[in-house]
This record gives C-alpha cells, structure tokens and sequence, in this order.
C-alpha cells in the first residue's frame, strides 16, 4: 500500500470542504496515511469550467440552502449559513500556506479556525484582521500574521498552489487526490474509503 499523503483541496467558502475538512484525517488514519491540506480558489477554476458558486445559480442556490445544513447535520458538524456567501478567501488561504510552511499541524487547526468562525459562527473572515484575530485564538501572533499577509511571495504563493491544483484536475471544494486518483464532493469520501481498501478497484 502507498504511503503517499492523500491531497485535500478545499476552499473556505465550501460547506462541503467544511465537512471534509473533518473527516479527511480519519480516514487516512485509517491506512496509516498521512494528509497535505491545500486550499485554493474556486474562482479560478471557475473561470475555466464556466461555472458559478451555487449561491449565485438559480434554483441551485435554494438547495444548496438545505442541503448544506442537512449534510452537516448528518456528520454532525456545527453550521449556519453565513450572511454574506459566497466571501472572499483570500486572506484566509494566504495565512495558511504561511503557517503551513511553519508547522503543518498548526495550519490543520487554523485552518479548522477559520472554517469554524465562518461557517458555524458566521464570522466575516474575508478582511485580514478577521484571519489575524482567527489566529490568535489558536496561538499564532496576530502582527506575525498581517505582516505576512502583506509579504509579496506570501500572494504568490497562493496563486502558484491553485494553478498548481488546476493543472491536477481539481475544480471542486472538497477534491482529494489518493496514488493520482481524483475525487471530487464529500459524499464520494465512502468511495475514497473504499479505494483505499482494495488499493482501487
């Protein structure tokens, strides 16, 4: 069996990569895997497969309403539909390649954090004194945080990992790539599970 990380694409608008961002790391557990966790912005994606976010869809924005609660519920996540959604993650996704590259476990929980305040306490983390108050809550200095949130590499680095994703194949919130094998929504995780028994089928 690989021993390969399983990759974990997410962006912090998506209840569903809210919902896999609790599951991921048990399921790798599981075979003795470990997890790289890469969030990236839809929006350019988007601009590629010309779709929208489901907020601004007709009738899809409805349902997703319903079914994003629904599905936390089943999980037994905590959340409420932000007031402004879809917000802007960049700030957010730019402190955690930052942290991330200090300590990876670190950016796990900020990242869990940020998810967290948004979508459970319908906290604004678009602004970078959101994200900076986000990480004092879990340790991380708050001047450390908006100094590098102004660091030109710090931007780069965020468009150079979603470029890198693109390139991948992912276009959706939450995509987990298991040995190269693409995965795309929450609710093929039990697939992903099982792939992961049989080392694919």
């Amino acid at each position: 069996m690989s021993d390969a990380p399983l990759e974990f694409y997410f962006d912090f608008n998506s209840p569903y990569g809210y919902v896999g961002a609790h599951l991921i790391d048990n399921i790798a557990e599981r075979y003795d895997r470990k997890t790289d966790w890469y969030p990236i912005q839809l929006a350019a994606a988007f601009k590629l497969t010309g779709a929208k976010p489901m907020d601004q869809t007709p009738i899809k924005g409805d349902y997703l309403m319903q079914d994003s609660a629904r599905v936390c519920r089943y999980y037994g996540v905590t959340y409420k539909h932000p007031d402004v959604h879809p917000f802007s993650p960049t700030a957010a996704s730019r402190a955690f390649y930052w942290v991330k590259d200090k300590d990876p476990g670190q950016a796990k929980g900020f990242a869990m954090a940020l998810y967290t305040a948004a979508l459970a306490n319908n906290e604004d983390i678009s602004a970078p004194a959101s994200v900076a108050r986000v990480a004092a809550s879990v340790g991380i200095d708050q001047k450390d945080i908006m100094d590098a949130l102004d660091d030109p590499a710090v931007k780069q680095r965020l468009i150079d990992e979603t470029d890198a994703a693109i390139k991948k194949g992912v276009f959706g919130s939450p995509f987990v790539i298991a040995d190269g094998e693409p995965f795309w929504g929450v609710d093929r995780f039990e697939i992903l599970d099982e792939w992961l028994v049989t080392e694919g089928f």
